[in-house]
């Protein structure tokens, strides 16, 4: 195993949103593209980093869109946790398929699939390098998944945010859309929210900034993209102050 002093961060947390999951396709899980994020993260993981994971529930239900369609917002919402919490046992499963002992944690109470979230036995088990999903959200409506990991990585001491995307970097505007569009490779939190560049939710920028927590915006689908950037390579966007 690779000494985790020779590496930028010694924890940090992944987010990821559901439809990473799903590959090509349009909807649900797609194991192979599971098992390809695992091995990103069995990469870094051998490099001695401790991992924290929040991934969202948009592959199988996303509560905006249910209470779009007339769902009352909270049943809504609860929805959505419940589908982050499959998402989690998804990337648990394959995980452990590869030798890594992987905890999910729920905010909401489901004994038999996942533990409660009590931070300090989630912090043990950062300590003894296992990796820590965080499902669930924040267990209360209203909130995103982005605001659950920035939370949770303030709760675990985390010392980056890592934001998986299909991009590699923060632009001005869409890159799918515009040609012309011109990537950061640092901006700041205010700037983020003021030019709404969508990099997460207001609440979980704001949340990051009051604490100092520097979010990383890269490429999931760059293969080995995450490592990269933990020994100080790649393409990527720091939001910082």
């Amino acid at each position: 195993m690779t000494d985790a002093s020779k590496t930028t961060y010694k924890r940090v947390m992944l987010k990821i949103s559901g439809e990473a999951l799903m590959g090509d396709q349009g909807y649900g899980l797609h194991p192979p593209t599971v098992e390809r994020i695992a091995r990103e993260v069995q990469s870094v993981h051998e490099m001695g980093v401790e991992i924290c994971m929040v991934i969202g529930g948009g592959n199988i239900f996303r509560g905006l869109q249910g209470s779009a369609q007339g769902m009352e917002r909270t049943t809504a919402d609860y929805m959505g946790m419940l589908a982050t919490v499959m998402n989690a046992l998804a990337m648990q499963g394959a995980l452990e398929a590869l030798k890594i002992h992987t905890r999910v944690i729920s905010a909401i109470t489901m004994n038999e699939v996942a533990e409660p979230y009590i931070r300090r036995r989630a912090v043990r088990h950062l300590e003894k390098k296992r990796v820590c999903i965080f499902a669930a959200g924040t267990g209360n409506p209203y909130f995103t998944t982005d605001t659950a990991a920035t939370l949770r990585a303030n709760e675990m001491s985390c010392e980056a945010i890592f934001k998986g995307t299909k991009v590699d970097g923060v632009y001005d505007k869409d890159p799918a859309k515009f040609e012309d569009a011109v990537r950061y490779d640092k901006v700041s939190f205010d700037d983020v929210l003021q030019k709404r560049l969508g990099v997460m939710d207001a609440s979980a920028i704001a949340l990051a900034r009051d604490n100092d927590l520097p979010i990383i915006v890269f490429s999931l689908d760059e293969p080995g993209g995450f490592k990269g950037i933990l020994a100080g390579e790649g393409t990527y966007t720091i939001v910082a102050d």
